[in-house]
């Protein structure tokens, strides 16, 4: 059925009775691509039957579906047209992992972070209503989103103004048989069939218009009856209190029972919430047994059921190196803290919670509330390490600047997944961190160019009093030759002596530096390396000194160009006393930045996106070559 299908209309021709077929065939396409790509697979897994319900009673792409976060619309992009390109997911080249708006009509946004369907579905029913359209408008987001403030502060916007929008509430953390059996069934489909509103709304206003005095209270008894009926045998009570009218939970799995209700709420006014309860990695054991694992996967062989012991990368990471470092501190420092926002095992800090579980705390999908309540910590006495990949640090700013740095307090950013992360794309890639962070006061930034350094710089951070953040990337982690020097706060580090030109690397882009060095010998060019280590507080009386010995500085970071490490070494120079123009050797001093556009990067393997945008060694080195051998 599934080679049939080109878009939702071709889905509408299948017979309901069918539909678990497809979804058995869309389950089987998911694991045997994303097996051999890697990719998002447990949700995904879990919301077949639910993209597959959705497209079959909406009019999509009039109707919109908005997803939040998108790492669970696989389904969703199969049925939309992009079956035939499937095979390329989250590829160079290829469809995004994500939902795109720049990639299919099916998608209104391009999304990757959490907490964020709610208002971007409820500002476009706003949309629609003020150009009188008559579109329906969905929201797709899963219990952990609910986490984040943005979710709550959107619900209670949307029931306070009685927006006509659906959200659909996709849980898979609660138990299924308490609450999805024949009763709550059958009053779900009562309370959702049309006759059975129309009459409500009917009989609502009889009483209130022909029974002025008495009719309103009678109105508002049957209405509280309503509520304590369906509170007493469904969850859906706080949503009804925000002004939602609730439905469900739903057998997420059942197609059948999931089209009939969904098809009944649709004609519904007002706010609706469409709850339905799904499994992680349904249809594939080892995702169901190890959601967690399969949340993003390498690839895979299918045919082994514990396969992710069998293919788990043994090179050590610098997530690894921070994880097993920070518990060793720990251990003899009872004032350290983990918090982690929702991302333990990604972060590393599932090792520091199995150590001293009385210190580790997991707010949920709530990064600014992390980064508040490290604060709090902090003024208490302890020494908290919030760690957070680094495109979800974004969403925290204002309470790093209010809470942490205002307050001078000792708190430290542990940043993963600093620089690009590949496949997952223009919303997880961690480039625009060292911009933000290098301008707030009181804050120092800092970067590790290998794993000896990172446990230097973990050291120092547990000792200083102040903000303080360290960024590392998602690769492996690379190995210094010698020993590398103690920490001095603002202090660089030559690696590499030169006479020629200077290489001013920052965290990950040293190991690129020395490598382009070797290549620059072969040209009669010797480069000097210095490993920058701090962002912020910058090395000011080293850079002041090799632009007073060297004609040529490069720096190299893997980040934004615009605002980021190399401008702020231009931005001291400028400040300073430097002059550009040694009227001896009659020439001029000049600084060349490498790094990453002021772009949003896309999706494919980290070394294709370093090629795409210049940064690999052998193009550093031929750009240097270039610039130098001109002499103008």
């Amino acid at each position: 059925m599934l080679e049939k299908i080109n878009n939702p209309a071709d889905l509408k021709n299948i017979p309901l009775e069918k539909l678990p077929e497809l979804a058995q065939e869309i389950r089987q396409r998911i694991i045997s691509v994303i097996s051999k790509s890697g990719g998002h697979l447990a949700s995904s897994l879990g919301a077949v039957e639910l993209a597959i319900t959705l497209h079959y009673c909406l009019n999509t792409p009039g109707d919109k579906i908005i997803w939040d976060v998108g790492h669970q619309a696989y389904a969703h992009k199969i049925l939309t047209g992009r079956n035939k390109d499937f095979d390329k997911i989250r590829q160079f080249g290829g469809i995004s992992g994500f939902p795109c708006a720049t990639e299919s009509a099916y998608d209104p946004f391009t999304t990757g972070h959490s907490s964020t369907s709610v208002s971007l579905a409820l500002g476009m029913v706003a949309a629609r209503d003020l150009g009188h359209h008559t579109e329906k408008i969905v929201a797709v987001i899963g219990d952990g989103s609910l986490s984040g403030g943005m979710c709550f502060e959107a619900l209670n916007n949307a029931g306070h103004i009685k927006a006509d929008l659906i959200v659909i509430l996709n849980t898979n953390e609660m138990s299924i048989s308490p609450s999805v059996g024949a009763l709550s069934n059958y009053v779900n489909k009562i309370i959702s069939l049309p006759v059975y509103n129309r009459v409500k709304a009917a009989v609502e206003n009889f009483m209130k218009l022909r029974i002025p005095r008495i009719g309103p209270r009678l109105a508002k008894l049957a209405e509280r009856f309503e509520e304590i009926l369906k509170g007493l045998i469904v969850p859906g009570i706080f949503f009804e209190e925000l002004g939602f009218r609730y439905f469900g939970p739903f057998d997420g799995h059942n197609i059948e029972l999931l089209v009939s209700n969904f098809k009944n709420i649709t004609s519904l006014k007002g706010p609706i919430l469409f709850h339905v309860v799904t499994t992680k990695g349904k249809g594939y054991e080892p995702a169901e047994k190890f959601p967690d694992r399969f949340h993003s996967t390498p690839k895979f062989d299918m045919q082994i059921k514990d396969y992710y012991w069998e293919v788990a990368e043994t090179e050590e990471s610098y997530t690894d190196v921070f994880s097993r470092h920070l518990a060793k501190l720990a251990r003899d420092n009872p004032k350290i803290i983990g918090i982690t926002a929702a991302m333990a095992q990604g972060t590393g800090l599932d090792l520091f919670a199995s150590k001293y579980p009385e210190r580790f705390f997991d707010v949920g999908i709530a990064e600014g509330h992390a980064v508040g309540f490290a604060g709090g910590l902090a003024k208490g006495g302890y020494r908290p390490f919030v760690a957070v990949y680094s495109t979800f640090l974004q969403r925290s700013f204002d309470q790093i600047i209010e809470e942490v740095c205002l307050q001078n307090l000792g708190v430290v950013f542990c940043i993963d997944r600093a620089g690009l992360v590949g496949q997952d794309g223009p919303t997880h890639h961690g480039i625009m961190d060292i911009v933000y962070l290098r301008n707030l006061p009181n804050m120092v930034v800092m970067a590790p160019s290998n794993k000896e350094e990172l446990k230097l710089m973990l050291d120092f951070a547990a000792s200083y009093n102040g903000p303080l953040a360290i960024r590392y990337p998602k690769h492996k982690a690379a190995q210094s030759e010698k020993t590398p020097s103690p920490i001095e706060l603002g202090k660089s580090e030559i690696v590499a002596e030169g006479k020629d030109v200077v290489l001013l690397a920052l965290g990950s882009m040293v190991e690129t530096a020395l490598e382009a060095r070797e290549l620059l010998l072969r040209e009669n060019i010797n480069a000097q390396v210095v490993n920058a280590r701090f962002v912020k507080p910058l090395d000011e009386l080293s850079i002041e000194q090799l632009a007073n010995k060297y004609e040529f500085i490069f720096t190299l970071e893997e980040g934004n160009i615009e605002g980021g490490f190399g401008s702020a070494v231009l931005e001291y120079l400028e400040r300073s006393s430097f002059k550009r123009w040694d009227s001896a050797k009659r020439k001029f001093f000049r600084l060349y930045n490498f790094g990453l556009p002021c772009q949003f990067i896309t999706f494919g393997k980290r070394e294709e996106l370093l090629g795409l945008y210049g940064l690999l060694p052998e193009q550093i080195a031929k750009k240097i070559t270039n610039l130098t051998k001109k002499g103008s």
